[in-house]
Order: C-alpha cells, then structure tokens, then sequence
C-alpha cells in the first residue's frame, strides 16, 4: 500500500526465535508456553517470581545485571537479579507490616527508577494489585484514579508528592500510607526507611493465574478514565511476545522508552524483558533526539521499543545525527503506543540500518496482538499479522462504525480481502478481566465471543492488517468512509511534512470534509505556496478522499503516550467541549496554533 515490501535476509530469517510464521501458528498453543515458566514453587503463578527469583535462583544469572537506570543526574544506578530481587523481598514485607495484604492496590507516581521496580514486583509479590500514574499528571487526574482504584498505598517522589498529591491528600481519607522516595519524605512515611529495615527473605505469597495483578488506567476515545484489570496469568502472553514479536533474548540490551506511568511501561518495560532474563536500560531524562542516539550507542541497545512519535522526530531532525553514532549493535527496533508510517519504516531502514517492526495492542489486551515480527517480511505502514496463538477477525459494520450485531447478538466475520472492525476470539491469557466497578461497559467490549477493539482496519488478501482508524474517528465524506491514518500517512510522504493530524469537519453537501493539521520539518516554513503544493499532492496520491484544507501547526496534540489526539483537534476545530484533558501530552498545551 505505497512502499515496497521489505524482505528478510536468509541468515536474519534463521536467526529469528520465531522462524516461519505459518509454521509457528499452526504448532503454538497456550498450554505449552505455559510450560515455559517455572511457576511457584509452592504451586500456582506470579509474575514476580517468573520475572526476578527465578533468574536470582540460578548460579548463572544471579549476578547479570537486570536494569539499568540513567537518572535526571546523569549518573547510573544498577541492579542484578540477585539486588533485585531481595530488594522486592523487602518492599513486600513493608505492605505486610503496613496491612496491606492480598488484592490491596498500591499506586505508583514515579518516573523511572530503581524504585519504580523494586515496587512493582515487591507489590506483585504480596500478592496486592499495582496500579501505574504517570508523573506528568496534575492532581485532579491522580486524585480521580485513586478514588476509583481505591488506593491503599502510594509510592512516590518528594517533588512529585508537593506538585501533585499534597493538594488533594486530605480528599482521598481511603488513602492509608504515602511513601516517599530519597532523603526527604516531606511528611509522609520514608520509602528509603522502611526499606531498609524490613526482611529481605519475604516469602512471596501464594497467587494463582487469576489472581488480581495489574490495574491500568486508560481514557480510551472518550476521555473517561476506564480501571482495566489484568491478572498474573497476563505473564505467559508477555514472554511468549517479547520473544515471537521483539525477538528478546537473555543476553540481550533492551530499552523500551514507554514511560512506567503506562501499560506499555510496565507490560514491555519491567515485565517482559525482566522474565526473558535480558538487561533492562531505563532513561529518566526527557526526550532529545541527540541525546537518544548516544543512548542507544553507549549503552550497546540491541533491541529498541518506542514510539512512532519519537521516531518521527528523529527522521525530522535529519540522517546527521545518526551518521555520527555506531549504531552497529541494534538488532531489532519497534513501535508502538500509535499507527507507524510506512515513511518511518522506509526512513529508519535507510538511515538506521533497520526498519521498524510496528506492533498493535491496547491496554485491554494486555499484550502484543498483531505485528510486524523479526523474521518475516516487512510491508511498510501494515500493522502486521496476528500473533500465533490469537484469532483475529474482521467484523461488518453498521452505520455507526462499530461492528454490526444482530438480534440475536451475533456478528458477520467476513473473509478474505476485508474491511471493518478488527476483533479478536477471546481468551488469550493477558486479556484484561473487567474494568474496575463497571461490568456492563466490560461486557459492551464482547460479542458472539469476539472482543470489540473499536478499531477499523483493512485485511488484505495475504492476511496482512492495515489500521484504517478508530470506529468514531471514520470519516464519513461523499459516500466514502475515509480513515484518517491513510491520509495521514500519504501527507507524510512529502518531503516538507513532519507529522499530521485528520479530522472530518461538516459540510453542508458532502456531510463531512476532510482537514489536515500539519507541522513541518526542520527548515520548511509555512507559505501559500507549500500549502497549495500539499493539497495537489495529496489529490494526486489519494483522489476524492483528499482534504480539502490544510492548516499548518507548529505542534499537534499528543497523548501521554505519542498518539495525536484527533478529539481534541476536532473539538478546537468546531467550538466543542474539550473534555478530560489529564492525558494530554503537555496539559499546558491549550491551543493548536495554525496558519
């Protein structure tokens, strides 16, 4: 769909974990990547354990280094197994002599950090329920998790406890204990403190594979924080796609830049690489491109996982950057958190040396569902193909967007060369369990035993899935139903054009036409001119689902994690309420400045 595939080299295909793609779905099953755990000792399933004590346990890899974190100081701080795991031995026993036993939720509101570990798995060995903030939010949107998830404990900075919680701690009286990390606790109880004077053997408690593990808060389209809850048997899915999908192996450098405040943070940034056995690199800086390259130089990263966003400015910033480092030991990259570009899969190939490998998934499905992976072919802007062991499914729609279901709550799974709604067959380990204290929009999310992703993609006739746009993001143009990513990406072909964002705006006569936000590369300037050279382009590469305007942004809207946020352009846009905004990117950002 525009780019030219990008085939495999015959020795980077037998080099792949997973070799041929037809071959792994027909023999993969479930119960068989369960076998690749160690499981408790005692019996049961925690992903703690399978994440830490294991590689602890053994004499080989006790003393690998297990993370890596390069802080705001630029200083490093390093952990082994063996560090890490008696360390979440010791915050475990801290929720113990604090009462917080099984199913208690522990907050956290830090950035990376060694702490940030030892509290997430030391959590998940008592047995209680994690549940992630981003450090970037204010007080409202912190205040609201809580309140929902009915946080017990919150571990968290100084700074961030005086930004953040110290406004709202007297409207949350459910909140029993907030630990503070470093020297100063401002008040509340020393992290550091209890820390070091609790029991460095706790034993883990007993948990089964449905046992409560994760709680992620998602806004979804709408804004509305969504509890998604994800259990320990989420681990099995989490090993089985860092190695099908990442390609991760034991010896390997891994850097996912996803922040710890997300699913992808925690999912592909502790679990995953953790179980696997590898060294995790984690960066607490902000994000600068030149910065960036010499982290993934000096700390040797084989395997990259980030996002689309980040990958766009490296290609805005120019091939310069790129050319002054040695990249040589970056095996595999990838993206997620949005749509990749076929023109970033092209650029990296090109300027990197690899191309990158798109992933999709959401906060609902815990794990990596449908990919680009390591060993196949690569076709640029696809979403890739199902990972063996998941069904996917392309469902009819109705006049809203969403899936079609009929009287009798079934669905029409169409075949072949498809467009609708992307579904997939229920069941899959790290399949979230609920959303917290709302089991009637739980259960919206299902159909005829397909959950409903609310995104619309296209299949071709090869299998491969291409993501066309969320179901209330189509735009619906003339007879056409438009999807904003192809538009999207074909603007982004043009050499001027850093990045874009695609709403519909009314019409009196088509119903909705389509607009372009579009920032700009490096050295570009808006002008007339540039602004007619685009609408041409585009009515050549695209026809009549062209837009019919283009405005030029010196920023788009993201959220926390990379997407553009088309609801809030399209809200500016037409004098809408904006809604909740806690996800937004910089909550200082109010305007979409255009010309």
């Amino acid at each position: 769909m525009g780019y030219p595939t990008i085939g495999k080299p015959d020795h980077e295909r037998r080099a792949a974990l997973m070799g041929d793609y037809a071959h792994a779905c027909r023999e993969f099953s479930w119960d068989n990547a369960r076998h690749d755990l160690t499981g408790l000792p005692s019996g049961g399933l925690n992903i703690a354990f399978e994440a830490v004590d294991r590689h602890a346990a053994h004499p080989a890899r006790r003393s690998r280094t297990a993370i890596r974190v390069l802080d705001r100081h630029g200083s490093t701080q390093e952990l082994t197994y063996a560090e890490l795991a008696e360390r979440s031995n010791r915050f475990a026993d801290v929720l113990h002599s604090l009462g917080v036993g099984t199913g208690g939720r522990v907050f956290t509101l830090l950035g990376p950090s060694p702490e940030l570990y030892v509290t997430a798995l030391g959590t998940l060995k008592a047995g209680a329920v994690l549940a992630p903030l981003f450090g970037g939010f204010g007080p409202e949107p912190v205040r609201r998790r809580m309140e929902l998830g009915a946080a017990s404990v919150l571990v968290t900075t100084a700074a961030l406890f005086r930004r953040t919680v110290a406004p709202i701690r007297s409207s949350l009286p459910g909140l029993r204990h907030v630990l503070v990390v470093g020297p100063d606790p401002a008040g509340e109880r020393s992290f550091d403190g209890l820390l070091a004077s609790a029991d460095p053997d706790h034993a883990i408690v007993p948990t089964d594979p449905r046992h409560p593990a994760l709680l992620h808060f998602t806004s979804g389209t709408t804004g509305t924080p969504k509890g998604a809850l994800h259990v320990h048997e989420a681990v099995v899915a989490h090993l089985a796609t860092a190695r099908a999908v990442l390609d991760l192996r034991p010896d390997d450098v891994y850097w996912c830049t996803a922040d710890p405040g997300w699913v992808t943070g925690i999912s592909y940034g502790v679990i995953a690489p953790l179980v696997v056995g590898a060294t995790v690199v984690a960066d607490a800086r902000d994000f600068d491109v030149r910065r960036w390259y010499r982290v993934l130089a000096e700390q040797g990263v084989t395997v990259w996982y980030t996002a689309p966003t980040a990958l766009r400015m490296f290609m805005a910033a120019g091939p310069q950057e790129a050319a002054r480092q040695d990249l040589s030991a970056l095996r595999v990259i990838a993206s997620v958190g949005e749509p990749l570009n076929g023109e970033v899969v092209v650029w990296a190939d090109a300027t990197l040396g690899r191309p990158v490998h798109d992933t999709w998934w959401q906060t609902e499905t815990g794990a990596i569902m449908i990919a680009n992976f390591v060993g196949s072919e690569i076709r640029p802007g696809a979403m890739g193909r199902p990972v063996p062991g998941i069904r996917a499914g392309v469902l009819a729609q109705g006049p809203d967007g969403r899936a079609l279901i009929g009287p009798d709550g079934r669905v029409t799974v169409l075949d072949g060369d498809a467009q609708g709604e992307l579904a997939l067959r229920a069941g899959w380990p790290s399949m979230f369990r609920g959303y917290l204290g709302e089991p009637e929009r739980y259960a919206a999310c299902f159909a005829d035993g397909w959950y409903l992703t609310g995104d619309v993609v296209h299949r071709d006739e090869d299998g491969w899935y291409w993501f066309v746009g969320r179901a209330d993001d189509v735009i619906k143009s003339a007879g056409h139903l438009v999807g904003p990513f192809e538009v999207e990406s074909t603007l982004m072909r043009h050499p001027a054009v850093a990045e874009v964002g695609v709403i519909g705006v009314p019409d009196p006569t088509a119903g909705e036409v389509v607009k372009a936000f579009v920032t700009l590369r490096a050295g570009r300037r808006p002008s007339e001119d540039l602004r007619r050279e685009l609408l041409t382009f585009a009515r050549r590469e695209l026809g009549a689902v062209a837009p019919r305007s283009i405005a030029f942004a010196p920023a788009l809207p993201h959220t926390r994690s990379g997407k553009v946020m088309r609801r809030l352009l399209r809200a500016r846009e037409l004098g809408l309420p904006e809604g909740d905004l806690s996800t937004l990117e910089n909550s200082a950002e109010v305007e979409v400045g255009v010309r």
